[in-house]
C-alpha cells in the first residue's frame, strides 16, 4: 500500500513563475521551492491550485513538476496537482511518478458533475495510472458523501482527502469513517485562507491545512501555525483579526484572487514570478497597496 508521511510544519503550495515569454521559469520556481523548504515547509504541493494547473500545457506540468522535485531535493515531499479531464488526469499522473512526485492531489474532473458512483470511478481510473498515493480534493464538481469516502478509502492508494467545501459536520463524518475504517489516513483543511477556519477543523481532527500566504510570506504563516499548534489563542487572534480577516475581504472582491495575490505579494518581495495566466486577472494598484500594507501589518504583528 502507498505511503505519504508528513512532518510537523506548514504544507506549502507554489505559484508557477512564468517569464516575459510567458514561459514557466523552472530556474525562479526552483528559488521559491528551495527558499520555502528551508522555510520549514512540512510538504510541496506543486502546480495544484495556487500553481494554476488549470492554465497548464502538459509539457508545463511537466516542466513544473520536475522543477519542485529538484529543489525539494527529497528534503520533504512533493505532492503534485492532478484533475480536470479524465485522461489528462491519468497522464499528469504518469508524468509526476516518472519524475519523482511522492504523491498526487486529485482534484475535480473539468466541467461535467457525476453521481457518486461516477466520482469514485473517476479517482479509481487515475488510481489504476500511476502508483503514487492519492489526495482526494472534496471541493466543486467534486463533492463527496461520506459512503464515497467510505468506497475511496478502499482504494489502498488513497491515502488523504482535503476538504475545500467548508462543512465541518461532513468533516467530522470522513473523520469518522477513516477511523472505522482502521487506516491512517491524511486529513486536510482546504479551504481558501484556510488558517480562518482551522481551528473548528482541528476540533474535529483535521489537523493539517494548506497555506497560500505561506508562499508569499512564510513569516506570517509559520507564526500563526505554532501559535495555533501551541495554544497561544491571543497571538492567533491578533493575526487574524489584523492581517488574516482583512486579506480575506480584500481577496473576496475578485474572482481568482486567491492566486493573483500570492504572485503579487511574492513581486512585491522581490521575486519576479509574472502575472497569473487568463481567466485570473492581476490586482490594480490600489489592491496591490492594500495588500503591501496588509502584509507590513501582518509583520508587525509577528514582530
Amino acid at each position: 500500500m502507498p505511503e505519504l508521511t508528513m512532518n510537523d510544519g506548514v504544507l506549502f503550495f507554489p505559484v508557477t513563475p512564468f517569464d516575459g515569454s510567458d514561459r514557466v521559469d523552472t530556474e525562479l520556481l526552483g528559488q521559491h521551492v528551495a527558499g520555502r523548504v528551508a522555510d520549514g515547509a512540512a510538504a510541496v504541493f506543486a502546480a495544484c491550485g495556487t500553481g494554476e494547473f488549470h492554465a497548464l500545457a502538459h509539457d508545463e506540468y511537466e516542466t513544473a513538476v520536475a522543477a519542485a522535485v529538484a529543489a525539494a531535493a527529497g528534503a520533504v515531499p512533493v505532492v503534485a496537482g492532478t484533475g480536470g479531464p479524465l485522461g489528462h488526469a491519468r497522464a499528469c499522473a504518469r508524468s509526476a511518478e516518472q519524475l519523482g512526485a511522492d504523491g498526487l492531489l486529485v482534484m475535480p474532473p473539468y466541467l461535467v458533475g457525476g453521481p457518486q458512483s461516477g466520482l469514485v470511478a473517476y479517482v479509481e481510473a487515475i488510481a489504476a495510472a500511476t502508483g503514487l498515493p492519492l489526495i482526494v480534493y472534496h471541493r466543486g464538481a467534486a463533492t463527496f458523501t461520506p459512503e464515497s469516502v467510505e468506497a475511496l478509502l478502499r482504494i489502498p492508494s488513497v491515502v488523504g482527502v482535503k476538504d475545500g467545501v467548508g462543512d465541518i459536520a461532513v468533516a467530522q463524518q470522513f473523520v469518522r469513517v477513516a477511523a472505522a475504517s482502521g487506516r491512517e489516513v491524511l486529513f486536510f483543511n482546504g479551504l481558501l485562507t484556510a488558517e480562518l477556519s482551522q481551528a473548528a477543523y482541528r476540533a474535529v481532527g483535521v489537523p493539517l491545512y494548506s497555506s497560500a500566504v505561506f508562499a508569499m510570506a512564510p513569516d506570517i504563516a509559520t507564526a500563526f501555525y505554532v501559535a495555533l499548534r501551541d495554544g497561544d489563542s491571543e497571538r492567533t487572534a491578533a493575526l487574524l483579526d489584523g492581517f488574516y480577516s482583512p486579506l480575506v475581504r480584500l481577496r473576496d472582491e475578485t474572482p481568482g484572487f486567491a492566486v493573483s495575490l500570492i504572485k503579487t505579494g511574492l513581486r512585491l518581495g522581490g521575486l519576479p514570478v509574472g502575472s497569473v495566466r487568463a481567466p485570473l486577472v492581476d490586482p490594480t494598484s490600489e489592491q496591490t497597496a492594500r495588500l503591501a500594507a496588509l502584509l507590513d501589518r501582518g509583520r508587525e504583528l509577528v514582530a
